[in-house]
């Protein structure tokens, strides 16, 4: 009995030509929520429910990886914004 190629495989590689780091947090994020959608409606195969989940978890990752270094960039902002404010407050009025 030959195998059959997995549905979801073929279905990711027409759907999605874009690689992982490629991906704008939305897009990650949708496809996160489709694949959680998937999931919780329970009418995949374990095989297919096993692609699902390692796929969610990459694309959580991503997610994880956007909002950290929106983050990050947030807190640089602030600490920039407040050494500027004790410059101007140290300086005198002219």
């Amino acid at each position: 009995m030959a195998s059959l190629p997995s549905t979801l495989s073929s279905r990711r590689r027409r759907k999605s030509p874009m690689t992982d780091e490629k991906l704008s947090y939305e897009a990650a994020r949708d496809e996160l929520l489709e694949v959680v959608r998937r999931l919780e409606s329970g009418g995949v195969s374990l095989a297919d429910s096993m692609e699902l989940w390692q796929r969610g978890e990459k694309l959580a990752d991503l997610c994880q990886s956007y909002l950290d270094g929106a983050r990050e960039q947030v807190a640089q902002q602030r600490a920039r914004s407040d050494r500027e404010a004790d410059a101007d407050s140290k300086d005198p009025v002219s």
